[in-house]
């Protein structure tokens, strides 16, 4: 019972938590070439609270897993969300900075290099969500 509620948790967590941060990670770069510093804000918003949520994935993942936590599977598994989640902590400053450039009056500030940046991470995390997935899949016992 207890397992089956975990599972849940954990799933719940991943679609709720992880759908939210990739759709604003992925389309802040548009926005910050539109220089849309309102939407930008909303996005950086968006990144941080699901951000904190999304600690529930690894929470309920390793509650749920603790008694296979030494198969490698689960270890890789663990490795790459937290991988995920320093780059993540990276993007939001990337989108701190490219708010606080945008709101410069300066005309030469244009937030080129986050764009980028914040392009290429948010694909990396994106990639690494989906061996995560695979390998949850596939190497998880039946």
């Amino acid at each position: 019972m207890t397992d089956h509620l975990l599972l849940w948790l954990h799933i719940g967590f991943a679609i709720f938590a992880l759908g939210p941060i990739t759709a604003a990670t992925m389309s802040t770069p548009r926005f910050i070439r539109a220089k849309n510093v309102d939407v930008l804000r909303y996005l950086h918003k968006t990144t941080r609270i699901y951000g904190f949520a999304s600690v529930g994935v690894f929470l309920f993942g390793a509650l749920l897993g603790r008694e296979f936590l030494g198969r490698p599977y689960l270890s890789v598994s663990m490795t790459l969300f937290i991988v995920a989640a320093v780059l993540l902590v990276m993007v939001e400053r990337d989108q701190r900075t490219a708010i606080r450039v945008l709101t410069n009056e300066s005309p030469d500030d244009d937030a080129k290099v986050q764009v980028g940046r914040i392009a290429a991470l948010s694909g990396v995390i994106v990639l690494i969500w989906m061996v995560i997935l695979v390998l949850m899949v596939w190497g998880s016992p039946a």
